[in-house]
């Protein structure tokens, strides 16, 4: 039986060194979406709908979508239900890590996979503690320019490892994409990690 060719519809380093990281082969596809929240839509809800949309979109690029699995992410940090994207300009980046400051939040990834005939999704929620930050660390961490493309205003697989004092959950779908249960969900569609069939339930 020939393996499907998995397309990642992500240009995000992150998610690609994840996924290399479990030995998975892909080829990234991006198309783009509005990933303008709805009135009134639950956090959970969004990432999801955004992980399938993506999906979705790169698949509807194909020119031989049959025989293709394609797989969206999306990753949404969540603080008093309030959805942090990535930050505008530095003012609103400096506002959420001070707003993060000595609380826990909730981070949301969404993993989907597509093909030909199906589709399906996973959410998966963490939490993350920051200690206190002072000012003149977040001024800082902004002029490494490490805030400037990611959800929350922080990478916490870079320098801002430093501020988190805690986590429950997983930390690969912090930094982007869930490994277990992306490992899951391509093993139901034919695609192994690192050359093994077996992949333990989640």
């Amino acid at each position: 039986m020939t393996t499907p060719v998995l397309h990642l519809a992500s240009a995000s380093p992150r998610r690609q060194e994840l996924l290399a990281q479990i030995g998975v082969r892909f080829v990234s596809r991006v198309a783009p979406i509005d990933e303008t929240p709805l009135p009134g839509e639950a956090a959970a809800a969004y990432v999801e709908r955004l992980a399938l949309a993506k999906a979705r979109a790169a698949q509807a690029t194909l020119e031989q979508p049959a025989g293709a699995v394609v797989l969206g992410a999306d990753t949404a940090v969540v603080l008093d239900g309030r959805i942090l994207g990535k930050p505008r300009d530095r003012d609103e980046a400096l506002a959420t890590l001070a707003a993060l400051s000595a609380r826990e939040h909730e981070v949301l990834t969404a993993v989907a996979l597509v093909d030909a005939q199906r589709h399906a999704t996973r959410v998966v929620a963490s939490r993350v503690r920051f200690r206190a930050l002072e000012r003149a660390e977040i001024e800082a961490y902004w002029d490494t320019g490490e805030p400037c493309d990611k959800a929350g205003s922080y990478g916490i697989q870079g320098l801002a490892a430093v501020f988190v004092s805690g986590l429950q959950g997983s930390y690969s779908a912090v930094v982007g994409l869930p490994l277990c249960e992306t490992a899951e969900l391509l093993a139901s569609f034919g695609i192994r990690c690192w050359g093994t069939d077996v992949v333990p339930g989640c």
